[in-house]
């Protein structure tokens, strides 16, 4: 495995050399290809895709996750669209960050570059396929990506799919590569390819992560697993309150930026968690609660909330709920229990809203809106390579300029030391 991961790496970097001198232009044309042979490759893609959500199924896959595993007509016109939404981005490659000259004349240029090849290892979301070699051949890199088992079938169709785009658009397929092996042997050497791969992204739940930032000697931007906070305060509009909360936990929970705890102060609790609860109730979502939640909702269904509810991303219709006495004490339960990833306020005093946004730590700090809004689209990016939590290099949705890094061009006329 090592021997094949070596000549993918080796044909990767080779592709990744002549991506770094294709124009804007050149690039755009690729991928207007790509988004081309996916829709023209609907059927045999949704034929894969079948045979990986009937094995999911029989082997106890939830629904929420299903969810995120099956692809349709439209959400393959949807992922065409992105790659296409990629295109019309503008390109950071060979931006002039900073420059200026020096004294002797030299004249020093801070430009923004490919970082070469991407390694990305990510679970059973085949749009992550199309989203990935969309963003990272727009910033001039190769990309080899590393799907789940649960979506083999699927991420080899629209991956071939892909390279056929390039290919018809004159490009070294080579650019993107699926590694076909999901074994965790490939994905431990995948982790250990260092002078190969030149950054690896994980995308997927806390367990994947955590393996590839404990293994890996590869350098690695750190993202996703996402315990989001909604935080209702004592003066908060209620109605607001509910819509941003339901919005948040139950338009699509098998998502990062999905929230998974509610936080109410006390002040406003016993007006608030009613009106919240019955939203959650006609979505489907099922309540653990504080018993101060439980004592105001008195209602059988809502189950005590254990110590590991707090820190659960569930990606499920489960919702915990807390009673908080201050926002204070919200925003030590989110130090305490959070992930970094995105944190919501609801509230009508800007005073609370600046207190909030200023101790919160996490990527993406909200006022008065759903933390589902945490996604490179949303943001103006166009499509996203995963939501980075960690705090050097990339943070936060990560589109085209954080897949580059920077190089200096010096411009002389003979000076020497």
């Amino acid at each position: 495995m090592s021997e094949l991961l070596a000549r993918m790496g080796s044909r990767a970097r080779a592709a990744a050399r002549s991506l770094a001198a294709a124009t804007a232009g050149e690039k755009n044309r690729a991928l207007e290809h790509m988004a081309q042979a996916l829709l023209e490759q609907e059927e045999a893609i949704l034929a894969a895709n079948r045979q990986d959500v009937e094995a999911a199924a029989a082997g106890g896959m939830t629904k929420s996750l299903l969810d995120r595993l099956t692809l349709t007509p439209a959400r393959i016109a949807g992922m065409a669209e992105g790659v296409r939404q990629v295109a019309a981005l503008a390109d950071p490659v060979g931006e002039i960050v900073e420059g200026g000259c020096r004294p002797n004349g030299l004249r020093i240029q801070k430009t923004r570059v490919p970082l070469g090849v991407v390694g990305i290892i990510y679970e059973a979301r085949p749009n992550v396929t199309s989203d990935a070699a969309a963003l990272c051949l727009k910033a001039g890199n190769a990309v080899i990506l590393r799907g789940g088992k649960e979506a083999l079938a699927s991420n080899a169709a629209v991956a071939q799919a892909l390279r056929a785009g390039l290919a018809a658009a004159g490009f070294e397929p080579d650019a993107v590569q699926l590694l076909t092996d999901t074994s965790r042997e490939t994905a431990n050497a995948m982790m250990r390819l260092h002078g190969v791969i030149d950054v690896l992204i994980p995308r997927g739940g806390a367990g994947l992560i955590r393996a590839v930032v404990e293994n890996a000697t590869v350098p690695v931007i750190e993202t996703g697993v996402g315990n989001c906070h909604i935080y209702v305060d004592r003066s908060a509009d209620i109605p607001m309150a509910a819509a941003i909360a339901v919005n948040a936990k139950a338009s699509r929970p098998s998502v990062c930026n999905a929230a998974e705890t509610l936080l109410v102060h006390e002040d406003i609790a016993p007006r608030a968690l009613p009106v919240i609860a019955e939203g959650m109730k006609k979505a489907g979502v099922q309540l653990r609660g504080c018993e101060r939640t439980r004592e105001i909702l008195k209602d059988p269904a809502v189950l005590p909330a254990a110590e590991e509810d707090w820190a659960t991303e569930y990606l499920d219709y489960i919702l915990a709920v807390k009673v908080v006495p201050s926002l204070e004490a919200a925003v030590q339960h989110i130090a305490a229990y959070g992930t970094g990833h995105s944190e919501c306020i609801v509230t009508d005093s800007h005073a609370a809203a600046e207190r909030f946004t200023a101790m919160v730590d996490a990527a993406a700090v909200y006022v008065n809106a759903s933390t589902r809004f945490t996604d490179g689209g949303e943001f103006g990016m166009g499509a996203e390579i995963g939501i980075s939590t960690q705090k050097l290099h990339a943070r936060g949705p990560m589109g085209l300029r954080e897949l580059t890094t920077v190089k200096y061009i010096v411009y002389g006329n003979g000076q020497i030391r």
